[in-house]
């Protein structure tokens, strides 16, 4: 068996996948380029193998007979396993995203998918070292908890829409960067980047109200001619 990229050892994969016929074509694949791979045709079983077994990532399908994707997901996040965990799904909307990713996924890939962005997206991954996923995301007295959704500036709970949310989960996670409106909106609402809309600024002046409008410190900034930009106070 040969080993996949420099790590000088054969990584071990768990496929999470109820298609037999997708399945057997992820485990082809990955077996060709040096993984052993390990596969479940149900949750409770992948389940199973993932705490039976050391394994360098998880591919995850979340629709699944016996216990969902994202049951799984939890599960493992909750008696803190921090094996990467790629999520497959044919549901690409931003919210089911957000949702797999709050769970503790480490990167999420619609169906149907090419297999060399499936392989590129292990990389990434399994590149990364292993951490406790992230629950609260914070900029200076703002603090959104991805566990509960549930957001607060300076102690006081903040009602933010679905979209609102998303937003502003995309800014925190990106604290200090500068977004362009083509970014948001890929990101956000996925959609291509259309210079007559006046989506971002709608929605970012939505959020810049319940965030900043009472506080003297205002977190949300403009840069002209570029985008926006969450920023903490030096």
């Amino acid at each position: 068996m040969r080993t996949f990229g420099s790590y000088g050892k054969t990584m071990r994969l768990l496929v999470v996948e109820d298609d037999p016929k997708l399945l057997a074509s992820i485990q082809k694949g990955l077996e060709k380029v040096g993984f052993a791979v390990d596969g479940a045709p149900d949750g409770r079983r992948g389940l199973e193998l993932a705490f039976g077994n050391d394994y360098d990532a998880v591919v995850l399908d979340v629709m699944l007979p016996g216990m969902s994707g994202l049951d799984l997901l939890r599960e493992l996040r909750t008696r803190r396993k921090a094996t990467p965990v790629l999520v497959l799904s044919a549901r690409s909307s931003v919210e089911d995203r957000i949702l797999g990713l709050d769970l503790g996924a480490d990167d999420y890939l619609s169906k149907p998918f090419s297999f060399s962005e499936l392989l590129a997206r292990l990389r990434a991954i399994t590149r990364r070292p292993a951490t406790e996923p992230v629950t609260k995301l914070v900029a200076a007295d703002l603090e959104l908890d991805t566990a509960t959704r549930e957001v607060r500036r300076a102690g006081h709970l903040i009602e933010l829409t679905a979209k609102e949310y998303a937003l502003l989960d995309y800014f925190l996670r990106r604290k200090g960067i500068v977004l362009t409106r083509s970014m948001i909106l890929d990101h956000v609402w996925d959609l291509e980047y259309d210079g007559g809309s006046n989506l971002v600024e709608v929605y970012v002046n939505y959020l810049r109200r319940k965030v900043d409008q009472e506080h003297d410190v205002k977190l949300i900034q403009t840069v002209r001619g570029s985008g926006y930009v969450l920023k903490e106070p030096r």
